[in-house]
């Protein structure tokens, strides 16, 4: 049983999966309330697939990129119940879970981008061939310096419109994909560790310089 949940974009999106399909999924939209809703979305699923938390053998988490906060309650929890369940953990770039979906869905048939929020009027993207194979990136950069006309998947498309005039599906990363995405090992497995970009959007405080 693999549990995937990815917590880096306004979507907390968890799964179940049985080493052959999605047994259960479950994902609300909230960009404030990640450390919230995660919990309670892996206790559903669990309850939903009827299987007891020791039964789950590896744990799929996004590894983002994505802003600070959200993307630490999942990283945390993924090697928290790795840790106490003694099994194994797998990230995923987050981009590479959207480029999956939008072809697994039909939505690009060649050359693409995947673009999501990165806040302060900016976003993650990379870009992707028809197959969802990764070709650049992630980066993070304002929309008009990578402005394009091929299609753009993701939540940055349908933000700037007038950089990404091409916008299709889907907007946020889905955990069923997630989790089919490392049953089936379609894109790398990287260790749980954040793919933040730049630096915190909170930092600590300088210290103050000497008054002499």
């Amino acid at each position: 049983m693999l549990l995937a949940f990815d917590t880096s974009t306004p979507a907390v999106t968890v799964a179940l999966h049985d080493g052959e399909r999605v047994v259960a999924s479950h994902t609300v939209v909230d960009a404030r309330r990640q450390g919230e809703l995660l919990a309670p979305g892996i206790t559903r699923v669990l309850d939903e697939a009827w299987v007891p938390r020791q039964d789950v053998t590896a744990i799929a988490v996004g590894v983002g990129p994505g802003p600070f906060t959200g993307l630490r309650v999942g990283l945390v929890t993924a090697r928290t119940l790795a840790l106490a369940l003694e099994v194994p953990v797998y990230g995923v770039c987050t981009l590479d879970v959207l480029a999956v979906q939008a072809v697994d869905e039909g939505a690009v048939d060649g050359p693409f981008l995947v673009a999501t929020d990165a806040r302060r009027k900016e976003v993650y993207w990379a870009s992707y061939d028809g197959q969802g194979v990764r070709l650049d990136g992630p980066h993070v950069a304002k929309p008009a310096d990578v402005a394009t006309g091929l299609p753009v998947v993701g939540a940055g498309a349908l933000l700037y419109p007038e950089a990404f005039p091409h916008a299709v599906g889907p907007e946020h990363p889905d955990a069923g994909v997630l989790a089919r995405v490392v049953s089936d090992e379609r894109a790398e497995l990287l260790d749980p560790e954040p793919l933040y970009l730049r630096r915190p959007d909170v930092a600590a405080p300088a210290k103050p310089k000497p008054v002499s």
